[in-house]
């Protein structure tokens, strides 16, 4: 059951990966989870959470993305990234999708189906309250190899998410890690993604930058440790698809039996 109200965030959720090792030319986000393609249940958890508009970014496998929802679209706008050029163009390209929204958006990665509503409520509830410009959810783990550490400051705030692979030793001691759960003013995101400069090795541009910017300019960025380790499993790879449906295999058992 949803409680849609007009204030509720939008959601941008980024589909449009090819997910090269899964081997396969499916996209990645229709790779079946519990008999339905992973997507669907993120989709499912924003419905759930009340989101007002939903923005589904595709790019490979677009019109199979889209067909995939069958008539279960009155609700989604699918937007297409013609170049995949990093989660900041992803969700860059959603601009003209959200002309004339003044509300806050969640962005979201569509290949994490083990995503919950509850967790989307508390997310936009603390971002609400806390009057920020950013919220993050962020996830302690037991082994945060791979992901963006949450980088603190000497008073404990948000500084900055270092990704994995440009941590310095003592930055991947931290356990405190990015899923892909945020919150953002969405006129003031765009208007920092569209001056956003490229990553100097890539050539892509990413979203995990703007919290850092918006920190440093205006210290409006929260942080809520709101998402259990379980649900930042990633899905790279055949095997780890496999132990994310049963994960979400036996989470789906359990609700079934207290329901009963």
């Amino acid at each position: 059951m949803t409680d849609k109200q007009p204030n509720q965030p939008a959601s941008i959720i980024l589909a449009a990966g090819k997910g090269t090792r899964m081997g396969s030319d499916l996209p990645k986000v229709l790779h079946p989870v519990c008999d339905r393609p992973m997507l669907h249940w993120v989709v499912d958890a924003v419905r759930q959470a009340g989101s007002g508009k939903i923005i589904v970014v595709v790019g490979h496998g677009a019109d199979l993305v889209k067909g995939s929802f069958g008539d279960d679209i009155s609700d989604i706008e699918f937007v297409v990234q013609a170049e995949q050029k990093g989660t900041g163009h992803a969700v860059l390209v959603c601009r003209d999708a959200l002309e004339g929204f003044e509300g806050d958006a969640f962005v979201l990665a569509g290949d994490g189906p083990l995503i919950r509503a509850e967790t989307l409520r508390t997310l936009a509830s603390h971002h609400a309250r806390t009057n920020a410009l950013a919220t993050l959810a962020t996830s302690i783990l037991e082994d945060p190899t791979g992901y963006g550490r949450i980088v603190r400051n000497e008073a404990d705030r948000f500084a900055a998410i270092v990704e994995h692979r440009n941590a310095s030793e003592a930055q991947r001691a931290i356990r405190e890690v990015y899923p892909s759960y945020a919150c953002f003013n969405a006129v003031d995101m765009m208007k920092r993604l569209a001056a956003l400069e490229p990553d100097l090795d890539s050539g892509e541009y990413y979203l995990t930058t703007i919290p850092g910017q918006i920190q440093q300019e205006t210290n409006r960025v929260e942080v809520v440790a709101a998402v259990p380790a379980e649900d930042v499993l990633s899905i790279n790879t055949p095997e780890q698809l496999a132990a994310v449906d049963a994960v979400l295999r036996e989470r789906l058992t359990n609700s079934a039996g207290v329901a009963s």
